[in-house]
């Protein structure tokens, strides 16, 4: 296990190094001058010596080659540049965003345990049986529905009309539960599919034949036997998901104007604030990598027969 992680550790570190190129690269795509919009945002009708001067101070004009040099020794020493826009070191800008997308990353992954882990197993359970029907029927609507329209519909029902909770903001558990649901629905309707699927292939295997002919419980084998092993793949899709939303969940963050890292990157995007972007990139690679390697962890915790860095 040790060797493995060590392995895949090394592997991570080219990786990085070939993400860090693509984002540096893609950044000085985005059309648009940022020095420019800088200068616009301030409310000033900046010359073109202006614009130059202060493209000169933000080290625009050098070459790339220098312009990534100098980004890239910056980043091994922690630090990710500062911001145009706000001028905030880009560390401390995510920083101070990443408790709130924490928090609705947390209730979002809540959401969605609560509604597909027993919508699931009751649908694989009852195969072909009313409870099946409805749940994927739940299952198909729910992933037919965008997130910014459940999202709009939510705030309209339950803000607008009734006001029961906050339109927007953070503050209280009210706040957090419309941004929470709208953003575990659409992952509960996946996880369940998948739930059901990984149960009904578990359900039929010999082991569970012959746990049930030694007289076991079926909430017992159903439990210690099947779900365990049909969690494997659940796994590896939901380090993926875990990642994505950690990264920032843009579109639920703008709608319920959630002071989240996604609100802030939308922003930054607009203000061709490059070093935001590419610390963002960064940010997110770096998440999405390590919850790869995890995942591949956990599934000798989850099966002890699965064998990692060996081959079979």
């Amino acid at each position: 296990m040790i060797d493995y992680i060590l392995k895949r550790s090394l592997h991570l570190i080219f990786v990085m190094i070939g993400v860090s190129i693509l984002t540096f690269g893609l950044s000085q795509l985005i059309p648009g001058d940022p020095a420019e919009l800088l200068l616009r945002e301030m409310g000033m009708e900046a010359t073109r010596e202006e614009v130059e001067i202060l493209r000169e101070q933000l080290g625009l004009n050098d070459p790339f080659m220098v312009q990534y040099g100098r980004w890239i020794k910056n980043v091994l020493r922690g630090d990710l540049g500062r911001s145009f826009r706000t001028g905030g070191k880009v560390a401390q800008e995510i920083a101070t965003r990443l408790t709130a997308t924490i928090e609705l990353t947390i209730g979002g992954l809540l959401v969605m345990i609560v509604l597909a882990l027993p919508i699931g197993i009751l649908s694989a359970i009852f195969k072909n049986t009313w409870v099946d029907h409805i749940s994927r029927l739940f299952a198909f609507f729910g992933a037919s529905i965008p997130s910014f329209w459940l999202g709009l519909m939510l705030i309209y029902f339950f803000s607008v009309k009734h006001s029961i909770f906050p339109v927007m903001g953070r503050g209280s558990l009210r706040h957090l539960f419309l941004p929470s649901f709208t953003l575990g629905i659409g992952m509960a309707t996946t996880y369940a599919r998948l739930i059901r699927a990984s149960m009904l292939e578990v359900l039929g295997q010999d082991f569970i034949l012959a746990a049930r002919s030694r007289g076991l419980k079926e909430n017992i084998v159903i439990i210690n036997n099947a779900l365990r092993n049909a969690l494997i793949p659940v796994v590896t899709a939901f380090g993926m998901s875990f990642g994505h939303l950690l990264g920032g969940t843009v579109i639920v963050e703008n709608i319920f104007a959630w002071p989240g890292v996604g609100k802030f990157l939308v922003e930054c995007i607009f203000n061709r604030d490059y070093p935001v972007i590419q610390g963002y990139v960064l940010w997110m690679a770096t998440i999405f990598v390590f919850a790869n390697l995890i995942v591949d962890i956990s599934y000798r915790l989850l099966d002890p027969r699965i064998s990692v860095g060996r081959k079979m």
